[in-house]
């Protein structure tokens, strides 16, 4: 299934690099924000700081291995973009979690597996949970609320949160891009294909762009 939801994946970045390329023209990605250093550890209980994706490309989630909802699809589309990153590039795609008390290194690498993430190339980060929130809410302006029990659909509903991609850049700085009425996107919406199209393209962009 990978491999097909790839190969769709792949037609439909030649249609959205084109209408990105049209969109975008010659000027760079908008400047969000800047990523502040931390200290996480990745599903193979190895530590991960800011420093090791310093020099690379990522794309960021957050998402909880619990979750009855939107997440194993957000996980679902990242895989496929995993499939068809360039090789050997300086690429990385980072998944926070928001119940880092359930999501040890264990539980996230048999989450991993199940979509064949590739360590290399894509980190499951857990943590202490006020690293994690700071990092996902005031760096990455995702949102993330715990659900009051009396709220929850089912037993594991148990956050709000974003479901969106983020991308940032070599300098660890949020990037986002313009849309055709000149409003500024600072995410890339999970749930249009489209936008994995376009995030293919903003990629190349910023992979090219001279770095200080």
């Amino acid at each position: 299934m990978l491999v097909w939801g790839g190969l769709v994946l792949i037609i439909a970045a030649i249609g959205g690099t084109f209408a990105w390329s049209k969109l975008q023209g010659t000027h760079p990605l908008p400047v969000i924000g800047q990523i502040s250093d931390f200290n996480l550890t990745n599903q193979n209980n190895e530590p991960v700081s800011l420093s090791k994706l310093r020099g690379q490309v990522w794309v960021a989630d957050v998402i909880f291995t619990r979750c009855p909802g939107p997440c194993p699809k957000m996980t679902h589309h990242l895989a496929e973009l995993q499939a068809v990153l360039p090789a050997g590039k300086p690429v990385r795609l980072v998944t926070l979690t928001s119940d880092p008390e359930y999501d040890t290194a264990p539980v996230l690498k048999t989450y991993a597996a199940r979509f064949g993430a590739d360590s290399n190339r894509w980190f499951f980060l857990t943590g202490p949970k006020p690293q994690i929130r700071e990092l996902a809410v005031n760096d990455f302006k995702f949102v993330v609320v715990d659900k009051k029990p009396e709220d929850r659909q089912v037993p594991d509903d148990l956050f709000i949160h974003s479901t969106w991609f983020v991308l940032v850049d070599q300098q660890a700085r949020v990037r986002g891009w313009t849309d055709d009425e000149g409003h500024l996107r600072a995410y890339f919406d999970s749930e249009d294909a489209a936008a994995q199209a376009q995030i293919l393209a903003a990629i190349k962009q910023l992979l090219e762009e001279k770095q200080p």
